[in-house]
């Protein structure tokens, strides 16, 4: 029998044992006690000493029946009791596994506080948590670079908001600060970090205060292979350092957003083909969907491969529904109806399983309001997704969109901006494209020419731009350049002109449709 520990606070999952007082807390707001029998707790004292360990059945009766004989249904009953208290609500396996004819292993990994002491990690089974089944992330403590030992509690509070708003990301497996802490003060080697939380990336920082003014830098750590994955720094004032922890963290879960899934894509792409899964085929589709407007068809291909896999699988409806659009929007599409049946279909599917993953929520919006559905039902779910994730760029860009075809010019250039701040090199979509054809549609014509211009540039092959530049052009009585857009536009699609249904003031859909005729009729 291994020596009783001096430890004095265990915590694990959701629970804090309190090994002095005996009394097990919830890790929640309100911290109450577990009503729960003191045989029960002193068999969760013996377990939680040794995580990851098999602790035999007679190990346990003589540490907490010592010296007495009881039947085995004793111990049986309390752990059935212990069992009801702490894998309530738990979907996955309970935290103690039975290992038959052995004993009893407790599986939560175990974080052990001493009594005016600093926390140190136990791990569980065999000492290396698993991967989770998703993109996983650990946000280290920030060093506090400032020379001032009184800023340290700025330092921590904003690692505490960049965890928050990952834990938003629905994708995305985010460890608690309350392990990721126990590596505060420590020198980190990323990899070892990996091992001991289970995690494939990590997140770094520090923070330098200087006079009025803070600068936060990040750096986003592939743990497996020490690979850097994305960098940068954020500046601002302290005259209200908690807006400044708001925006730093909302602008850092915007722009690892892209970066994970770059970096999720490329991992993929390793796999043999014959293996890949629905989540291997999305990967990849997604990849592909952004890469150029011509690799929409093959992405749809990759989509519905991965909806036979797994015809609940929200993201690849979701997905799939706007490669349908883009088919019919772009007028690459060989049945545009047929493409805009399915699209809309894809995104009804997509939102039965949606639940609370706002990608999957912001993409069948897209979908449904591109094909005229009621706008501001359309929006709400938008706004439910942007409430999910306030991080989420794609879903200020979707956002964006919609309130185009609404009309609301103004407030879509808003939304658009908006994307760009939280992630100004994310591939998320065309927004320069969005606030192009809101400023078009104001009638600020010279304004929405370099906006078009730079959605043309970002990507060559996505017709749109060409349609809003020609008539912005026209417009402006610059009928030459309209003719030259028009001529870039044809060896990309064979539809110059468009339809605007997803337009709904009819006012809006002839001025577009007027601006892009004169350009085509100068086209000939």
């Amino acid at each position: 029998m291994h020596a009783p520990s001096t430890t004095d606070i265990f915590l694990f999952g959701g629970f804090r044992l309190d090994r002095r007082s005996g009394v097990l807390f919830r890790r929640d707001e309100r911290g109450a006690p577990l009503a729960m029998g003191s045989r029960a707790l002193d068999i969760l004292r013996v377990l939680v000493g040794r995580p990851g360990e098999v602790v035999s059945r007679a190990e346990i009766m003589a540490a907490v029946w010592p010296g007495t004989v009881v039947e085995d249904s004793n111990l049986n009953v309390q752990i059935a009791a212990l069992r009801r208290v702490l894998d309530e609500g738990r979907r996955e396996r309970s935290y103690i596994q039975t290992i038959p004819g052995r004993g009893y292993r407790f599986t939560a990994p175990v974080t052990r506080v001493a009594a005016g002491g600093r926390a140190n990690i136990v791990l569980p089974i065999s000492g290396v948590p698993p991967l989770p089944d998703k993109p996983s992330l650990a946000v280290m403590p920030f060093q506090n670079m400032s020379g001032d030992p009184e800023q340290e509690y700025f330092a921590d509070g904003m690692v505490e908001e960049i965890i928050t708003a990952l834990s938003r990301i629905r994708w995305l497996f985010v460890i608690a600060r309350n392990s990721s802490f126990t590596y505060k003060e420590q020198a980190i080697d990323v990899k070892q970090v990996g091992r001991e939380l289970g995690v494939r990336y990590v997140l770094e920082g520090a923070v330098r205060k200087a006079g009025g003014r803070v600068r936060i830098t990040a750096q986003l750590i592939d743990a497996l292979s020490g690979t850097h994955l994305w960098a940068d720094h954020f500046d601002g004032s302290l005259e209200d350092v908690f807006d400044l922890q708001d925006t730093v963290a909302s602008r850092v879960a915007g722009v690892i957003e892209p970066a994970l899934q770059a970096a999720e894509t490329a991992r993929s792409a390793d796999r043999p083909t014959n293996d890949l899964s629905a989540y291997d085929l999305y990967l990849r589709a997604y990849e592909m969907y952004f890469s150029s407007a011509q690799q929409i068809p093959a992405a749809l291909c990759l989509l519905e491969r991965a909806i036979e896999h797994d015809p609940r699988y929200g993201p690849a409806l979701a997905w799939a529904a706007v490669c349908c659009l883009r088919l019919e929007a772009d007028g690459s599409s060989t049945d545009p109806e047929a493409d805009s049946r399915k699209s809309v279909d894809f995104a009804k599917r997509a939102l039965q399983v949606a639940g609370d993953d706002p990608g999957t929520l912001a993409n069948a919006a897209l979908a449904l309001g591109y094909f005229g559905e009621d706008i501001g039902s359309i929006m709400a779910l938008v706004d439910r997704a942007l409430a999910l994730n306030p991080s989420f760029a794609r879903g200020w860009y979707i956002r964006a969109i919609l309130l185009l075809f609404a009309g609301e010019f103004d407030r879509a250039i808003e939304s658009a901006e908006a994307s760009l701040r939280l992630s100004p090199r994310g591939r998320f979509g065309q927004v320069f494209n969005v606030i192009g054809a809101s400023l078009l549609f104001s009638r600020r014509f010279d304004e929405a020419l370099p906006k078009l211009l730079l959605a043309i540039q970002d990507d060559p092959s996505f017709p749109t731009p060409y349609r809003y530049l020609a008539a912005c052009y026209a417009y402006m009585g610059r009928l030459d350049e309209a003719r030259e857009v028009v001529d870039r536009l044809r060896p990309i699609t064979s539809v110059v002109v468009s339809g605007a249904d997803c337009f709904r003031n009819p006012e809006h859909r002839e001025f577009y449709l007027s601006g892009l005729r004169v350009a085509a009729s100068e086209a000939g």
